[in-house]
Formats: C-alpha cells, structure tokens, sequence
C-alpha cells in the first residue's frame, strides 16, 4: 500500500498499429507522479506568501513533471490484448496477436531496464527491441481472439478463449515452457471476450461471450461437461467484459448495449441481476472492481467515459440536491465520472497504489485517483 507523493507504476501494454507499422509490447514505468490540484491553504496567513512563491513556481512545476521510461519488444501483429503475471521469481507476459497466436513474454529483464537508465540505454544501444523472442507461442486457436486471463490462485495457469468460441486451459511445465489442453471447452456458441478466473476457486473461470451468455466452467470436468452454471440472455447483445470480486461472490458484467450488471453468485440461475445500470451511452468495453473496496467498481466504454460505482450508496429521499432535474436522473450509485479519453479500451485498479487507476484509449493513457474512493 503506496500512499504517499511522488508515486510510480510499472505497467505492460500493447499495440495497435497499421499494417506499415512495427507493433510492440511496452514494459513501461511511470514515476514521479504528483497530484495535478492543489491542496486548500489551511492557514490562511499563508496567503501573504504566495507572491513570494510565484518564481519558485516555474521551478516546482519542472520538478514535479511526471517521467516515463519505456522497454519495447517486437510484437507479430496487433496486441488484440496482453495481461502479466509473476511465476515463481520471472514476470510474464501473456498477449493474444490479432493473428491468431498467443505469445507468453518473459518480461524481467525489461522491468529491470526501466528502473535502471544505463541498463535501458544498454537495451536499446544494443537492440534488444527486436531480438528479444517468445518464451512460447500457441498455435492452436483456428482464429484471433481477446479472452486471457492468469489464475491468481495457480501460478502459471492461463485461460485464452478466441473468436471462434473455444476455450483453452494452459498449465506450466517444469521446463519454463506449457502444455496447452488441446481440447477446447465446450458451451458457448460464438466469440468468448473476456476470461476471468475466479478469485478463490483455483478451477473454476467465468467467460462471457456475443452469444449473450455469462458462464461459470469447472476445469477439472470433461471439456464438453465443465459449464456448471449459464446466465442465457444475460445482455440484450454482445457481453463484451466481466470483473469477478475479489472478496463476495458477485460478477460484474458490461455490453454492447451500454448496460452494466452485477450478478450475485448464489443465485446466478434465476437471469436477474442485483443491480443493473444504465448510464453509459454506448458500448461498455472495461469493467473492474477495486481490489480493497468490494463494493466498488469502475467500468468504461464508447461513450468515452469512465464511471465510478459504490454499490452501497442509496439514495436520500432528503437530499435536496434531488432537486436538480439532472442529478435526479444519475443513480445515486455513480461516484465520479472521468472524461478527457477517446474510444476507451482498459481500465485498471492499480493493486498497490489504492484509489487509482490506469486507463487505456485510442488517444492517450490516462492515470488519475479521485476523491471519491
């Protein structure tokens, strides 16, 4: 729990670019990361001072400038979507190429380079960029997919599911490589989009998919007997994304119907959710809860928006800020709204710094912590 003024992050990401263009996995480190408000003046004789601080404040503002390092290794193709893990003492990198591999990094030494300026200058002085290979690469899946996702409770256990609706369970090997089950998991009629193991279960994953279905699989099962549980017509269209809580049993889940929807676990049959949302404007594409709030969440789409949500709040019927015909339509669930970002693609709860996130987008990345969590 990092709390404290400058902050920094390491972070992988992947891109997207032209046909002319060479794509890449990015181990990166953001540091030096100040708050951008300023903090209320709590006495206010300090402000008599403040002329005096004005040519100090060219110099603070250069000292506070956030500072970014990157590592890059050459990608086949464009990083549909990449998630990372710690195996034993080695960090990997899993990324689904949109030609329809699946390639696992070893991305240590670029986590390395980044933190240390002559071991990145070395990197790239000696081209390391384009010499650094797959420690493993699949070739099983019969298209591209966007499914992946690392057991949080197996080290080394890794999910992929494509568009051609197969799922596939891989295991490590003894030799640092995997062996892949060759035989998919069977119940979903088209595109998988998402994979999540679950948080305390070490076989059990949650998948949803444009078939308008969330499903819950048993691994240790036959491939053509592992679904345990399906929510049919969980969204009107495409389930696009799904968030698995760490600590109650509920699943979070977001669509191209711009619905959001939170599943209790304990009564996923019976097709009604908890809680269903309706702000966003279009497609939800990320949906995350926090890691220390459990009744916290965050989910972002085509709107360009990204929503804050406590699912604890209710609503006062005292509040006279109801008043308002615009804030009387909001659901008193929504914390914050954060804007700024074009065709938003991840967003992430960073696991160490509490309250911020990370956020992806056709535009730019976005790093920001509110007040509201």
């Amino acid at each position: 729990v990092r709390e404290t003024f400058p902050m920094s992050s390491l972070i992988v990401a992947g891109t997207q670019a032209s046909a002319s263009h060479i794509n890449s996995v990015i181990v990166m480190k953001m540091s030096n990361l100040h708050r951008t408000s300023k903090e209320k003046e709590e006495d206010s004789d300090l402000e008599s001072d403040m002329s005096d601080d004005d040519d100090d404040e060219e110099e603070q503002t250069e000292e506070k400038k956030p500072k970014m390092s990157c590592a890059l290794i050459n990608h086949v193709g464009c990083v549909n979507r990449i998630r990372a893990a710690q195996v034993n003492s080695q960090t990997f990198a899993a990324s689904w190429s949109e030609t329809g591999k699946v390639f696992i990094f070893n991305i240590t030494e670029q986590l390395k380079a980044v933190e240390e300026p002559d071991l990145l200058k070395n990197y790239e002085d000696s081209n390391q960029s384009s010499l650094v290979k797959p420690v493993y690469v699949f070739r099983g899946h019969r298209t591209e997919g966007f499914g992946i996702d690392w057991s949080p409770s197996e080290p080394g256990v890794l999910a992929t599911g494509d568009c051609n609706k197969d799922i596939h369970i891989w295991k490590p090997l003894e030799d640092g490589t995997w062996s892949v089950n060759q035989a998919p998991l069977i119940g979903h009629t088209a595109s998988v989009e998402d994979i999540q193991w679950s948080p305390n279960e070490r076989n059990v994953l949650a998948t949803c998919s444009v078939d308008k279905t969330v499903r819950i699989w048993d691994t240790r099962a036959a491939p053509h007997k592992a679904c345990m549980l399906t929510a049919e017509d969980a969204h009107e269209s495409d389930v696009n994304v799904i968030s698995w809580n760490k600590t109650e049993p509920f699943i979070a889940s977001g669509g191209d119907d711009g619905v959001l929807k939170v599943w209790d676990l304990r009564h996923f049959q019976n097709k009604t959710p908890i809680a269903t949302f309706k702000h966003h404007t279009d497609h939800i594409t990320t949906v995350e809860w926090n890691p220390n709030e459990s009744t916290v969440l965050a989910s972002g789409g085509d709107d360009d928006q990204i929503a804050l949500w406590d699912l604890s709040v209710e609503r006062d019927d005292n509040d006279t800020s109801q008043n308002d015909a615009q804030l009387k339509d909001l659901p008193p669930q929504l914390l914050f709204i954060h804007q700024g970002q074009k065709e938003i693609k991840e967003l992430h709860w960073h696991p160490q710094l509490p309250g911020v996130i990370l956020s992806t987008a056709h535009s730019c990345f976005n790093v920001f912590k509110t007040i509201s969590v």
